[in-house]
């Protein structure tokens, strides 16, 4: 990493929020990867931009991490300058039946925060383990709901470091997917538009949905998620348990036996562990189904 690159980020940042070769397993749920070349944690909107700035003068590559909950990174790590936007950048804020989280505020804070307020809409995320940032990118769902149902807008930076307020329409939010992803913006923040509700109505589904993860995912194992895309007219875990493949392993990653939506770290597991049994339950899926599954975890670095 150029010297240079470090001590400008240095400058806008302090020191103590820009470290060299920081192993990224530290900061995924997945628990794997290698090291990061610069990782450097910005505090508010305009670090972010100053950085961004700097990236784009020195052509270095980079990424927007949240809380890493849906991303697999390389074994050799990310030779570029990783961004994250998280506890760093949390605050809540509510009025009326609006409220606003800056990118780096936790699914289950804000899920939190909505409750407190009696604000319904946000139960179905309350257990999913991302950031606001990140759920926006992706259009994070879970039991029937989606962000696209309660994002009002996000205040986003494109890759030209402009800022920009976009509403729902202007998010195009599809499944897992928006104009923030495949533009490469930043999401500063999000305004969501929630209900009055009974806050007994509201725990009680989240507390509900809560004993449903339990039960039916495997919580108790590093993992990115859901690994896979639902394939239209199909359900990516039957599809892979129908083919025989429950508790299949490569290495330490494993197919879980108790959702096989799921790939865990049984403790061990390496990146090329995870893309190695990736490809087999792709080839062996379309072998006896004719379905092809697309990967939802994303991924970072170079892969063999």
């Amino acid at each position: 990493m150029n010297k240079e690159i470090i001590a400008q980020l240095r400058e806008i940042v302090s020191e103590e929020h820009v470290l060299i070769q920081e192993p990224m397993k530290n900061h995924t749920t997945f628990r794997i990867g290698g090291p990061a070349a610069c990782f450097v944690r910005p505090q508010d909107a305009g670090q972010v931009e100053r950085i961004l700035h700097i990236c784009r003068r020195y052509a270095a590559p980079w990424f927007v991490l949240g809380n890493g909950s849906n991303l697999l990174v390389s074994d050799r790590g990310f030779d570029g300058v990783i961004i994250q936007i998280y506890r760093n950048m949390s605050r809540i804020r509510t009025e009326g039946g609006r409220l606003t989280a800056q990118a780096g505020a936790l699914l289950s804070a804000a899920a939190k925060r909505a409750l407190k307020e009696g604000l319904t809409g946000l139960e179905f995320a309350s257990g999913i383990p991302g950031t606001v940032g990140g759920a926006v990118v992706m259009n994070a769902g879970a039991y029937g709901g989606e962000m696209k149902d309660v994002v009002e807008s996000a205040t986003v930076l494109d890759k030209e470091g402009n800022l920009l307020r976009l509403d729902t329409e202007q998010l195009q939010m599809g499944y897992r997917t928006s104009v923030v992803k495949k533009k490469e913006y930043t999401v500063l923040e999000a305004v969501l538009k929630l209900t009055q509700g009974d806050p007994s109505v509201i725990g009680a589904r989240m507390e509900e949905l809560k004993e449903q993860r339990v039960l039916k995912q495997p919580l108790e194992y590093p993992s990115a998620g859901s690994t896979f895309k639902r394939p239209e007219g199909y359900f990516a875990g039957k599809l892979i348990m129908d083919s025989g493949l429950r508790g299949f392993r490569v290495g330490g990653a494993q197919i879980s036996e108790k959702h096989c939506g799921f790939v865990i770290n049984t403790g061990d597991a390496t990146a090329r562990d995870v893309v190695q049994l990736i490809r087999q339950v792709q080839d062996t899926v379309y072998e006896k189904f004719h379905v092809k599954l697309e990967p939802e975890v994303r991924f970072l670095g170079e892969f063999q």
